[in-house]
């Protein structure tokens, strides 16, 4: 296994992270400690949860897990996203963060989180109230580190900057959506990071399974997969039949190097120099221990440059490429 420092932090996290947003939904606790096990024995140090994952069924099968062997792990998860129609179980009141806090502690059956990263950017959302919430947080003991997942370059910018004027430790990492489909992030959050001394643990290196190459053109998706479920994030962003023709052409040119489009889309992202850690988010055993081949192929300038071929640096695969739940600003002011 490769460890990495999570940015200028001095923790070392492993280069592969196991995400469990499957855990508690499409994957039953039997398949789930038998990919904690073997992650655990590969080496794997670094496992990413989040409330919102089936409404804390993930944390709780998490914490179930991973007792007795809880200090091999660097643990993190995530708050933010809505837990309830309830008013104020969403989003970063004070409130709400010390008290979700405290329930995610009950769940994971632990005395602290190591990394509690605040799930989503809100448009126009002042950003003073949290990081003193997170500050409480870590005086309290009861979080190690933060960061910040699916936030904007320049709201990132304003985090860190905000905490240095409160004098509290600011942001260790980022958790972007970034893959060989998506080099959006290359534009200024990457940088940003690189700037600030942040780390960048990325997810979905296989762009929500379409660069696993299941997904033919022209075809319908096979029964029982995402696309097959009308997942509407994925059917406004990577299910387009441009994205679907770049999977194949990279399918025909790395197999012939042993290694499938999967292993070479996690690849590929783990060789940005900014990347301290990819996110594989197994359903099954199998899935898992399918990931753990991208930790030995090195990419080649003839894979990059046929990737920036497909995919120019800093765009995404096709246009409009704008991910549902994150909207963009709207560009007029209601009335």
């Amino acid at each position: 296994m490769q460890y990495r420092n999570l940015g200028k932090s001095q923790l070392k996290v492993s280069a592969l992270c196991l995400g469990t947003m499957m855990f508690g939904d499409q994957t039953e606790l039997a398949e789930a400690s038998s990919i904690v096990a073997q992650a655990r024995e590969q080496g794997v140090n670094y496992l990413d949860t989040a409330d919102v994952y089936t409404k804390g069924a993930s944390e709780s099968m998490v914490g179930q897990i991973l007792q007795g062997q809880r200090s091999d792990w660097v643990l993190a998860t995530k708050l933010g996203n809505r837990m309830s129609d309830r008013p104020n179980e969403a989003q970063y009141s004070r409130k709400w963060m010390l008290r979700e806090v405290e329930a995610s502690l009950q769940r994971l059956k632990t005395d602290h989180i190591d990394v509690l990263y605040l799930h989503r950017d809100f448009n126009e959302m002042n950003l003073e109230e949290p990081l003193y919430a997170l500050d409480a947080l870590m005086r309290d003991g009861k979080i190690r580190y933060w960061g910040l997942s699916n936030f904007r370059a320049w709201r990132i910018g304003e985090m860190v900057h905000g905490a240095r004027q409160i004098g509290m430790p600011g942001p260790v990492v980022c958790q972007p959506y970034y893959n060989l489909l998506n080099r959006m992030p290359e534009v200024e959050i990457l940088p940003a990071c690189e700037h600030f001394g942040m780390g960048v643990t990325s997810y979905s290196p296989v762009a929500r399974g379409v660069l696993t190459g299941k997904y033919l053109p022209g075809q319908a998706p096979q029964e029982g997969t995402r696309a097959a479920r009308g997942d509407r994030r994925m059917s406004e962003t990577e299910f387009r039949e441009e994205s679907l023709r770049i999977a194949q052409r990279l399918k025909e040119h790395v197999e012939p190097n042993g290694i499938s489009l999967a292993q070479f889309a996690t690849a590929w992202v783990l060789a940005h120099r900014a990347v301290s850690s990819v996110i594989a988010g197994p359903r099954t055993l199998a899935q898992w221990q399918d990931y753990f081949p991208a930790l030995d192929y090195i990419v080649t300038p003839e894979d990059d440059g046929l990737v920036d071929e497909l995919v120019s640096p800093g765009h995404p695969s096709t246009p409009g490429f704008t991910d549902p739940a994150y909207p963009l600003h709207p560009r007029r002011r209601l009335v």
